[in-house]
């Protein structure tokens, strides 16, 4: 009698790092929606602890996460990663994957990021090893493309281009893709600006870290 075997899927893991310094909408909401169009098994938020592009963060370490951990209630599948937090260094994607995949051998990973990422992509620590660990996904704005780049860097980038999602299953990690993504007209240093004026927005941010904010006096 002839059998057959069934190869299962593998399971995916979706990572969107950044200092949520505060964490909103315009953090999440893209997120959510490429985890569904990728159908990823699990969303990670991971908050950076010092940045490699920033001189340090408004709100510390612990409220940062606390207000990850209730924006993490956003979503069923999301999930909150710390091992940031606990270095003392400057955070490189590199060594945060790295660590990621010794963990996680048989996940397979997708870095979420902004389109202002991919244009200096090619200047961040290891780039390129940064790919033979995850995929690329792009958050873009209808209108927004490879255009962008400038000659050097889109000859850097072209082996890595992928332009179906579809195709990313064949493809354990270093593939780039674009998706197009909604803009949500929000940024941290507004929101901080907004805060510092009393002013919320429950349309921006989950209420739960508007009362966080409000309740440890942040950003004042």
């Amino acid at each position: 009698m002839s059998s057959t075997t069934n190869v299962l899927a593998p399971y995916r893991v979706g990572i969107l790092g950044g200092t949520f310094d505060p964490i909103h909408y315009g953090h999440i909401k893209p997120a959510l929606d490429i985890a569904k169009q990728l159908k990823l098994d699990e969303l990670s938020l991971m908050p950076a602890h010092i940045p490699p592009h920033k001189q340090g963060t408004h709100a510390d370490a612990m409220h940062r996460l606390k207000m990850t951990e209730l924006a993490a209630k956003e979503g069923a599948s999301i999930t909150v990663d710390n091992r940031e937090l606990t270095r003392n260094t400057p955070s490189y994607t590199v060594d945060t994957l790295a660590q990621i995949r010794q963990e996680r051998p048989n996940v397979q990973l997708f870095f979420l990021v902004g389109m202002d990422s991919l244009l200096s992509f090619t200047r961040w620590y290891k780039w390129q090893e940064i790919l033979t660990y995850c995929h690329l996904v792009v958050s873009v704005r209808p209108g927004y493309d490879k255009a962008l780049l400038n000659e050097q860097d889109q000859q850097a980038l072209a082996p890595y281009f992928c332009d179906s999602t579809e195709s990313l299953v064949h493809h354990h990690a270093g593939k780039i893709v674009l998706l197009n993504q909604p803009s949500i007209d929000v940024s941290s240093t507004e929101l901080r600006s907004a805060i510092t004026n009393n002013c919320f927005d429950e349309s921006l941010q989950p209420k739960s870290v508007i009362d966080y904010i409000k309740r440890h006096n942040l950003y004042r």
